[in-house]
């Protein structure tokens, strides 16, 4: 599965396998739920399939039958692929049954034995995430590196590549996947969300509040956050309409932050109404929207703009929530702009 914000990881990666420069150690890099492990399988899928990913021929079929990343009920050292030249290593249960949090050396060698056998075939193994190998495990893993057999890939994928040793960086190759803010990654999630709530998310604003990581998005739309996030808006719909229930807010107690960067997605959603000059599917909102200047709603917008980016100081995020709910209480009948005042640091 090749996706839109991995473009140019992907570019990266075919001018490699273009110009027979495909390193023996390749370095997979970037936050969490950035879609690693996807490209990983993609980069895979594309070296066995003689077609290139076909998704038809035996060796894309086996691949379909891994599940590398379900959890197991059992320990295990290594996992051995529906393909025989591909094994996976990760973090696995321990002796006590718990889940460990660490790769661990016997892990490690285990990996490496399997790899050190001559195959006349691309035989491939991926470690992740290799940032939570033990020292001693990564120590154990730099003499496949150093010194990897013929016809042998190994794919390592990190969250946070600063947890490495410099002795395993240097001896790979790095891909950074970075986070994504383009049209083509909101159109991507645009297809993903639930398509009865499709109408009620501006994609791109999902994007810039989940720091530009698609999964991440999708995952807060989910379960008790989507529930929360609806009463959220919700709340400050009846805040813009009936300005008493500035006085019910407990329910965003803590989670100043999000509250802002919800009311900030209204406000867009309610210029592009304005500009448009055309109804939305929320009916609250275009009542709000109808009675409000756009000026103020632009006015609105850079203030939220400003409150999310002093979330990085020492500010008291309460007070500033309030200060900007009580110009939303008035936002339909205001005579003049205010300007938000007495914010105090924590």
């Amino acid at each position: 599965m090749n996706l839109p914000w991995h473009s140019s990881a992907h570019k990266k990666i075919n001018k490699m396998i273009d110009h027979n420069r495909l390193p023996h150690a390749l370095l997979i890099t970037g936050v969490q739920k950035i879609g690693k492990f996807d490209f990983a399988q993609s980069l895979i899928q594309k070296l066995l399939c003689k077609e290139s990913s076909c998704g038809k021929c035996s060796v894309c079929l086996s691949l379909t039958k891994d599940e590398p990343n379900a959890n197991l009920e059992h320990g295990v050292l290594i996992r051995r692929s529906h393909y025989p030249n591909l094994i996976y290593c990760r973090a696995e249960l321990n002796d006590s049954g718990s889940m460990s949090k660490d790769i661990r050396v016997d892990q490690v060698r285990a990996f490496c034995e399997s790899l050190g056998k001559t195959a006349e075939s691309l035989q491939i193994g991926i470690i992740f995430y290799a940032d939570q190998m033990n020292i001693n495990a990564a120590n154990g893993l730099l003499k496949t590196l150093e010194e990897p057999r013929k016809n042998t890939l190994i794919i390592l994928l990190a969250h946070h590549v600063r947890s490495l040793p410099q002795t395993v960086l240097s001896r790979c190759q790095t891909i950074h996947i970075n986070h994504t803010y383009e049209q083509e990654s909101a159109d991507w999630l645009s297809k993903n969300i639930d398509k009865d709530s499709r109408d009620d998310f501006d994609t791109l604003q999902l994007l810039e509040s989940s720091h530009g990581i698609p999964y991440k998005a999708l995952e807060d739309l989910k379960g008790d956050f989507f529930f929360q996030y609806q009463n959220w808006q919700n709340l400050l719909l009846e805040i813009a309409i009936s300005p008493t229930k500035i006085y019910d807010t407990e329910i965003f107690d803590g989670n100043e932050i999000r509250v802002l960067k919800c009311l900030q997605q209204l406000i867009n959603e309610g210029i592009k109404i304005k500009i448009l000059n055309h109804e939305g599917a929320n009916l609250e909102l275009n009542k709000v929207v109808e009675r409000t200047s756009s000026n103020y709603l632009f006015n609105l917008q850079d203030d939220i703009n400003s409150a999310i980016s002093m979330s990085q100081t020492t500010v008291n995020m309460k007070l500033l929530l309030d200060n900007v709910l009580i110009i939303w209480s008035h936002i339909s009948h205001l005579k003049k702009y205010p300007a938000i005042t007495n914010i105090q640091e924590n």
